[in-house]
């Protein structure tokens, strides 16, 4: 999908939601269960709840390879439903790879060609050539840039003898790479007003924003700070959403939960 069709997709839907599929056997209703892929129809019912209220969705591979061969297949299942059902969604992969040429065209391969995934989410710890093998027509290479979570600190905050931080120098480098129409940055809605920094790097790439709700990111912040005359946002909710509820009302309830999320973002944008 490219840069227009998505922001088309945001206008006519009212939202830049992208709902995470974090899909754990061990929190799905206990009554899914016993079903013959458990994965998948907690997904289909997740998707078909939310599908009127968002613009994406996210899976987190690490859920799916944690439960073997068996998570692997029912992924595809859910990607294969999706496009099938809901063909105007976009799909990431959220997989967070990076690694050296031939090996990141690898990966490449694997998102794909034979996941059918539009973006995939990328470290750049390793480089350009760690990066550009995700470049590809109509594809999109998600760069992690200031995440979402505590440990961020650690070295994306570090700031060098010039007095520019780690993640700021990862913007300004990596923006060579690709552009706008390839590219994405991962910026956690935790930092709030650090979207100005992030802005005034790479005023027009759309920005993947994790930790909204169960990490209590806040969506005034990010919208306030980090949305672009393209609206440039796609903000992630995964387990505020998906496992709103555990009984087996779940898909109901991920459905008016998304919905709240939708008419919250439908006021900032025309």
């Amino acid at each position: 999908m490219d840069r227009k069709h998505l922001h088309e997709n945001i206008l006519r839907k009212k939202s830049f939601l992208c709902v995470g599929l974090d899909t754990d056997l061990t929190k799905i209703p206990a009554h899914l269960r016993g079903e013959e892929r458990p994965i998948f129809a907690f997904n289909r019912a997740i998707v078909d709840a939310t599908a009127p209220y968002c613009v994406a969705y996210k899976p987190n591979m690490a859920f799916y390879e944690g439960a073997g061969i068996e998570g692997l297949r029912q992924l595809s299942e859910t990607v294969s439903y999706i496009r099938q059902t809901y063909p105007d969604m976009f799909i990431i992969s959220d997989a967070k790879r990076g690694d050296i040429g031939n090996s990141s065209e690898m990966y490449a391969r694997s998102v794909f060609d034979c996941g059918d995934f539009d973006a995939v989410t990328a470290s750049p710890y390793m480089g350009e050539d760690s990066v550009t093998p995700f470049f590809r027509a109509g594809k999109w290479a998600i760069v992690l840039a200031l995440t979402s979570n505590g440990g961020s600190r650690d070295f994306q905050m570090m700031v060098s003898l010039d007095g520019e931080r780690l993640f700021e120098r990862v913007l300004r480098i990596s923006r060579r790479w690709g552009n706008e129409d390839n590219m994405m940055y991962v910026v956690g809605a935790t930092h709030g007003k650090l979207f100005a920094s992030v802005r005034r790097i790479v005023p027009d790439h759309f920005l993947l924003v994790p930790g909204l709700g169960a990490q209590s990111g806040s969506l005034g912040e990010v919208v306030e700070y980090g949305m672009n005359s393209k609206c440039g946002l796609l903000v992630n909710s995964s387990r505020g959403i998906i496992y709103a509820d555990r009984t087996e009302r779940f898909a109901e309830v991920a459905g008016e939960e998304a919905w709240k999320v939708r008419c919250e973002m439908a006021k900032f944008l025309n």
